[in-house]
């Protein structure tokens, strides 16, 4: 069963700048959860795995991270699709802990978790953070033009070897096409 890696904020649903902090704040990207649906239908493994500073600054507790989540496997499975699991960093930025991306610790562990590799595992995110934890782990980088990615200039250096699309949809699109010919 081949793995997919999505970060969460920015490519599954809607960023805040104030963070998703409950089931009301949480909202699909359109075609995000139809995608997600189509790739485990179609046999992929998919898990999250996300930055969740929120919760190191007292945004949020790990409660309402879980109605989140929880919420996501609802939708999901309403659809007919699923994600296997949902890794998270529950650190702020100045921590200096190895699961925060871009450091490639939250990676690292879902590959000794669920006792893969993850040499060529397409990694989905919209931040060149993404992208450089996926390298460091000599993952596949995808890059989504969503989220803040949408909002800010971005060196192209930074997305250097990361296939690149409009969205989540686009690269579902991209991924089954062979598949669905």
């Amino acid at each position: 069963m081949e793995l997919v890696i999505l970060d969460r904020d920015g490519v599954i649903n809607e960023e805040r700048e104030d963070f998703v902090k409950s089931i009301d704040e949480w909202q699909p990207i359109p075609g995000a959860l139809e995608a997600i649906a189509r790739l485990s239908r179609a046999g992929f493994r998919v898990v999250v795995a996300s930055n969740q500073s929120g919760l190191a600054r007292g945004t949020f507790d790990i409660a309402a991270l879980n109605e989140i989540h929880a919420l996501l496997h609802r939708r999901l499975a309403e659809l007919g699709g699923q994600v296997a699991a949902c890794f998270f960093c529950p650190h702020g930025p100045e921590e200096g802990c190895d699961c925060r991306k871009p450091k490639p610790g939250l990676y690292r562990d879902i590959a000794r978790r669920l006792r893969v590799s993850l040499r060529d595992v397409r990694v989905v995110g919209d931040r060149p953070s993404d992208v450089e934890a996926a390298r460091a782990v000599a993952a596949r980088p995808v890059f989504v033009r969503t989220g803040r990615a949408q909002d800010r200039a971005i060196d192209a250096a930074d997305l250097q070897g990361a296939e690149i699309y409009d969205d989540l949809a686009a690269f579902v699109d991209h991924l089954l096409a062979p598949l669905d010919g």
